[in-house]
């Protein structure tokens, strides 16, 4: 049982949720701040991971330059999808980024882009220069039930400081002046547009700067492990607008304690069911059909979450009326 609880505590501090943290804190602002509905994080994490893994590995970039092609990428990327939407209501930009997730997805896993992209099989090795930056001592690490080499607990380190800055400045702009336009044209844009500003500049503002934090979760979500297609389908998308629920949509902190309850869940409920299957106690069961209970013990979880306290965990109930 130890075991079991130290595994699922554990994914509180994995990398991985702190990709999905930032990845939330970034729809956090476009859904739960500006009234934008992006459906479509997916796509700037998978551009951004792309974009740094090839730099590294066929032009040989260095790590921080890498960085600065992901973020170009993001950039353009937002422009793209938002020049031909954001004029039009927020449910284009819905079908646009959804769609643009899916599509890329599909070019970079078909064989003629494999000799750069990887095709189906991704791209390795290119977190070198990362680790190479490491300044704790080679080692091991013990904390209870865990054991950490230098490089996991390098990342684990780096992955949250990079959170906790981004969450730290998506705080300081929402109480700014521009903070405040962002929030009176989620309620009412044309209010906002009577008042003289340029609701469509404002609008893409915010597409940019949480496409940036898709960018660096894009770059937190591949640096332990690899680059692979399968992993911006909409399950991704799916995941990422769960934990924002589960915290609360205009919330900062409740995207970061959202991804840390949701991985938890989900170790725990799997683990749990595998070793009841493992030692008798579940026998309506089997390990192959673990994977998809634990998912809808997850759903029937959001259900009642979105029913009882459909603000989320740290969500004001008064931030759901406004016009998305």
């Amino acid at each position: 049982m130890d075991l079991i609880l130290g595994n699922a505590i554990s994914w509180l501090f994995q990398p991985i949720t702190a990709a999905y943290a930032l990845a939330a804190i970034g729809i956090a602002l476009h859904f739960g701040f500006t009234g934008l509905l992006n459906f479509g994080q997916a796509v700037f994490m998978a551009v951004c991971a792309y974009g740094f893994s090839i730099s590294v590995k066929f032009f040989h970039l260095g790590f921080w330059p890498a960085v600065g092609v992901a973020v170009i990428a993001s950039i353009a990327m937002a422009f793209l999808l938002g020049i031909p939407t954001l004029r039009l209501r927020s449910d284009y930009l819905a079908i646009v980024t959804i769609a643009a997730a899916e599509v890329f997805r599909f070019i970079v896993s078909t064989t003629s882009a494999q000799p750069v992209t990887g095709g189906p099989q991704g791209l390795n090795q290119y977190s070198d220069g990362f680790y190479a930056m490491n300044p704790i001592p080679v080692g091991h690490y013990k904390f209870w039930v865990w054991d950490f080499n230098q490089d996991d607990l390098f990342a684990i380190v780096v992955s949250w400081l990079v959170v906790t800055v981004f969450a730290i400045l998506l705080a300081i702009l929402i109480r700014s002046p521009w903070g405040r336009v962002i929030k009176g044209i989620r309620e009412d844009e044309d209010a906002v547009r009577s008042l003289g500003k340029n609701v469509y500049s404002y609008k893409m503002q915010s597409l940019v700067v949480g496409g940036l934090m898709g960018t660096f979760a894009g770059i937190l979500f591949v640096l332990p492990t690899s680059v692979q297609p399968g992993n911006y389908g909409t399950t991704l998308t799916f995941y990422i607008w769960t934990i924002l629920l589960l915290g609360g949509a205009s919330t900062v902190i409740g995207s970061i304690v959202g991804a840390m309850i949701f991985w938890s869940l989900l170790s725990l409920t799997g683990d749990l069911l595998s070793t009841g299957v493992d030692n008798g106690t579940i026998t309506f069961l089997t390990q192959n059909q673990v994977g998809a209970i634990r998912f809808m013990l997850v759903g029937i979880a959001l259900m009642l979450l979105v029913i009882f306290r459909p603000q989320g965990i740290f969500g004001n109930k008064k931030e759901l009326y406004f016009n998305a």
